[in-house]
């Protein structure tokens, strides 16, 4: 694959006693949505939480844009180019979405242009501009916990099961930002457990279990071969 914006090669990472991830090799092309699939436990959270570098791996290489970031401390690696959307949220519910989003804009004051590209994609964050945050739905919550991450411009986005216990509209909604998102040229890696979701938004996937990388390759692959999604996933994955 030439020029993937992002490489993991050998990656292990321990949690306090725990061996999770077991020497994951993964390949995210630029300039497009790569699907993080399996059971849950597996080690897709604790994969992208290395690649941020909230926790650090004790063997292998990251490689963001052809640089090694294996090392670099998580700040450094958000001023790449690296957002990062955790399945929590990370929002600060005390404060208002109007707060949230210029806290998050690190650099400097928030951007007018992108900030209506932001309220574009999730009309709600407008309406509630001024409201605290914690009396938000859970997904406009969701909306903004990726909106803080778009306030700056990102090279690569990941995002920790942004569509987890959603209505189906809202569901869409998150769908279309997404989609969005890559066609200004953003690359997009995308842990899932709803596998229409998955189907729909997804260029590549790989998928984990027992903390390695098991199978990669076109969605589209994946998504026409029941009985590969239930040889490596099971039926754990909304196959619906």
């Amino acid at each position: 694959m030439s020029d993937p914006i992002l490489e993991l090669s050998g990656i292990h990472t321990d949690i306090a006693q725990y061996h999770i991830l077991q020497g994951v090799d993964l390949i995210v092309p630029r300039g497009g949505v790569t699907m993080l699939l399996g059971r849950n436990g597996v080690g897709k959270t604790t994969t992208l939480r290395t690649i941020i570098g909230h926790w650090q791996s004790k063997a292998g290489r990251i490689r963001f844009n052809g640089t090694e970031i294996t090392t670099l401390p998580t700040p450094a690696r958000a001023r790449a180019g690296i957002g990062f959307v955790p399945e929590d949220m990370g929002i600060f519910s005390d404060l208002t979405v109007e707060e949230n989003m210029v806290l998050a804009a690190a650099s400097g004051p928030l951007d007018p242009t992108r900030l209506e590209s932001i309220f574009a994609a999730f009309p709600p964050l407008r309406t509630f501009w001024r409201s605290e945050a914690g009396n938000l739905s859970g997904g406009q919550k969701q909306m903004l916990s990726i909106a803080r991450v778009m306030a700056e411009e990102r090279q690569l986005y990941l995002i920790d099961e942004p569509t987890k216990g959603l209505a189906p509209a809202i569901i869409s909604t998150m769908a279309g930002a997404l989609r969005d998102l890559k066609k200004k040229g953003a690359s997009i890696l995308l842990v899932e457990q709803n596998f229409s979701v998955a189907k729909a938004l997804g260029d590549t996937a790989a998928v984990m279990d027992d903390g390695r990388i098991v199978w990669s390759g076109e969605m589209a692959e994946l998504a026409g071969d029941s009985a590969l999604q239930e040889r490596l996933m099971g039926l754990s994955m909304e196959a619906h």
